[in-house]
């Protein structure tokens, strides 16, 4: 008995992107397990990058799931032409585009709850410069939202620039600038909370040795 050769796009020498994009050709063709390869492999993409341009952390999931509905629904029109994640955060962020104007056509109930819970899920950790990526966190909403998603899509993410200037509807070379300018931010917002956890240690280490500081 001759065992069949398995599909091509589960040949595992692949890249990453060259996977999820052979993934989302095949379920193209009506693949169920190459729908959920597709699925599987991008979620966790998909609920970064709508955890950091979501400004309601409840409404992350439901952002996510519809996301994929409209791109499952929209597989037919996708070639290949550009990588499937970079396809796919595309339609994350016209998904998140229009739960903020149907957000804004219903009467607020509350202020708007922090993003940071929602984002803290699918923080990657071991960042260079930030302490297990915990403080990034607290930096990134400092940042006006066309750098944060600059940024997300390119440090934490890993996007390449133009694929990043493609999601975001802007030339490469404003992404490149809006990162640089973010990362100057976050560099500087973190060395002042930096020095203020050391005056903070001097001063409590002061008192526990009976020494005011002065």
């Amino acid at each position: 008995m001759i065992t069949p050769a398995p599909p091509a796009w589960r040949d595992e020498s692949r890249a990453p992107d060259e996977s999820t994009t052979a993934w989302a050709l095949a379920a193209r063709g009506g693949d169920a397990v190459a729908v959920e390869y597709f699925v599987r492999a991008l979620h966790r993409d998909v609920l970064r990058y709508v955890a950091h341009l979501c400004a309601d952390p409840q409404a992350v999931d439901d952002l996510a799931q519809d996301t994929f509905l409209r791109a499952l629904g929209s597989l037919h029109q996708f070639e290949g032409r550009s990588s499937a994640r970079a396809w796919l955060l595309s339609i994350a962020r016209r998904a998140v585009i229009d739960g903020y104007r149907y957000a804004a056509a219903r009467p607020r109930l509350s202020d708007v709850p922090d993003w940071q819970p929602a984002a803290e899920l699918a923080q990657p950790r071991g960042l260079p410069g930030f302490d297990e990526g915990v403080a990034l966190l607290d930096l990134l909403a400092a940042l006006p939202v066309e750098r944060r998603e600059a940024f997300v899509l390119t440090q934490l993410l890993g996007l390449p620039y133009a694929e990043a200037a493609e999601i975001s509807g802007c030339p490469v070379g404003t992404v490149r600038s809006r990162v640089a300018r973010a990362r100057e931010t976050l560099t500087a917002l973190l060395a002042e909370a930096e020095a203020e956890a050391e005056a903070e240690a001097e001063a409590e280490a002061g008192w526990e040795r009976g020494v005011s500081p002065t």
